[in-house]
Parts: C-alpha cells; sequence; structure tokens
C-alpha cells in the first residue's frame, strides 16, 4: 500500500483472513505430522514396556492432538459454511480465539510426547526437568512473548 493511502474495513479484513489462513497452513502439517507418529506408537515392540503413567501421559498426548487438530482446522471449515454470508469480522473473531486455543492444545500435546519419550530415555528428575523446560519454552514463546509484545 503506497504512503498515505489507508485499506477499508472490507480490505482489511480480507487481509487478516488471510494472514489467519496462512497462519494455520504452517501450523496444521506439524500437528498432522505429530499426530500420524502418535498413531503408530502403540504398534510398536516397545510400547508394552510403557509404564501405566507413560501410557496414560501418551493417551493425553494423542488425544490432545486430535484435539489440536479438530480446533485448528475448524476456522477454514467455518469459512466454506460462511462464504459469502458478509460475517468476516465474527469469523476472524471466532478464528483467532480458536488458532490461540489450538495452538495451546498442541503445546500440551507436545510437552505430553517429549514427557513419554524422555521418561524412556531418562531418568525421574531428568524427565521432570525436561518437560517443565518444554512447557515453559512454549508458555513463553507461544504467549508470555506476544503478550508482552501487544502490552508494550
Amino acid at each position: 500500500m503506497a504512503d498515505g493511502e489507508r485499506e477499508s474495513p472490507e480490505e482489511r479484513r480480507n487481509r487478516e483472513l488471510i494472514e489467519l489462513l496462512n497462519e494455520l497452513r504452517v501450523a496444521l502439517p506439524g500437528v498432522q505430522v505429530l499426530f500420524a507418529f502418535l498413531l503408530t506408537i502403540p504398534f510398536s515392540n516397545g510400547f508394552p514396556k510403557l509404564s501405566e503413567l507413560d501410557r496414560d501421559v501418551y493417551f493425553v498426548a494423542l488425544l490432545a492432538t486430535l484435539l489440536s487438530t479438530a480446533i485448528l482446522i475448524t476456522p477454514s471449515a467455518y469459512h466454506r459454511f460462511v462464504f459469502r454470508k458478509h460475517d468476516k469480522e465474527r469469523l476472524l473473531e471466532m478464528s483467532n480465539r480458536l488458532t490461540i486455543a489450538g495452538l495451546g492444545v498442541l503445546a500440551i500435546a507436545m510437552t505430553c510426547s517429549i514427557f513419554v519419550i524422555a521418561d524412556v530415555i531418562f531418568r525421574w528428575p531428568m524427565t521432570i526437568t525436561v518437560t517443565a523446560v518444554t512447557a515453559l519454552l512454549f508458555g513463553f514463546f507461544w504467549y508470555g512473548l506476544p503478550l508482552w509484545r501487544r502490552e508494550g
């Protein structure tokens, strides 16, 4: 846009929708790969050797990945249903909330996955440390930093 030109509200909504859908295009392949990987684990030879806690945390990771996938795909499905209904502002608001929630559930899934892997590889103190650091990294980079920058 040239200096001095301002976009109309409709142009802004269109741009924001394109930006949101592009962001989802980045996140979704990762979620889908994680889900596919998690689906194969119960069929591996080592799965029966996992502790009951590891199997429980694995299942939380699987369910969280499923939920994250559903939530992150919802804006595309919603857009298809309300296409040309002149309600982009509501679509954007709802899609933004869903994307933030979907990323949060994805962070839970990835943290749980790290817990299971760390518990197989390391002793308990390292497992707790790696899992806590993972959760803190997601919390800081995906939520803390953006919220801090938004306020600043």
